[in-house]
């Protein structure tokens, strides 16, 4: 079974977590987000084509994560927020 990973990531021209095993910060953003993507996207109905996943996912990360999750290195913003706070400061000085 730990074989097939690399030859799957391989397969798919992807590169595995560069982390230490047993680092205990290494993945926790992902898994966390990963969870709420299974609660929110995938747990909720039973998908009948990969395009009509992939558009639930996108739409959830762009509806609804990306408005919410507040992310320490924007200063507790949303990146909506601090997207919305950058555009104003460039217009402004230009």
């Amino acid at each position: 079974m730990q074989q097939e990973a690399p030859r799957a990531l391989a397969r798919h021209r992807l590169v595995g977590s560069m982390g230490r095993v047993g680092s205990s910060g290494d993945n926790a953003a992902m898994e966390s987000f990963f969870a709420l993507l299974q609660k929110n996207v995938l747990d909720r109905r039973a998908w009948t084509t990969h395009e009509q996943l992939r558009i639930a996912i996108v739409t959830w990360i762009e509806r609804t994560y990306h408005r919410r999750r507040r992310q320490a290195r924007l200063g507790r913003l949303t990146p909506i927020e601090f997207e919305t706070i950058m555009n104003t400061t460039v217009a402004l000085t230009a």
